[in-house]
């Protein structure tokens, strides 16, 4: 079982950064990880994934602002968003693969580990 924990969200006015974090254990090797957010009332929408390699991919809303990275000594996942604007306001949460999944980064299925998510607000 891999365990996800994410930190790092919280309030901030348009225009401004942010930086989550997304720590995972339970296993040492982790192809893909990925950030998800999910506005009120929304479907869950696919925001940028990365891959062991360092290859990355981004919903074409964020790319330009937010740069996904991760450590992969920490087995650690980060989401920099820069210029932040109110229509970013979700919960963001991380997701991780298992070996040979197969399909789409940018869909959720694709995944089977989900952190619990993290609140950022983006006020006007």
């Amino acid at each position: 079982q891999v365990q996800l924990v994410e930190s790092g969200g919280g309030l901030v006015q348009a225009g401004g950064s942010l930086r989550l974090s997304c720590a995972a254990s339970g296993r040492s090797y982790i192809n893909t990880m990925a950030w998800f957010r999910q506005a009120s009332g929304k479907d869950r929408e696919f925001v940028a994934a990365i891959r062991w390699s360092g290859s990355s991919t981004y919903l074409d809303s964020v790319k330009g602002r937010f740069t996904i990275s991760r450590d992969n000594a920490k087995n650690t996942v980060y989401l920099q968003m820069d210029s932040l604007k109110p229509e970013d306001t979700a919960v963001y949460s991380c997701a991780a693969d298992i070996p040979g999944a197969i399909g789409t980064v940018s869909n959720p299925l694709y995944y089977n580990y989900w952190g619990q998510g993290t609140q950022v607000t983006v006020s006007s």
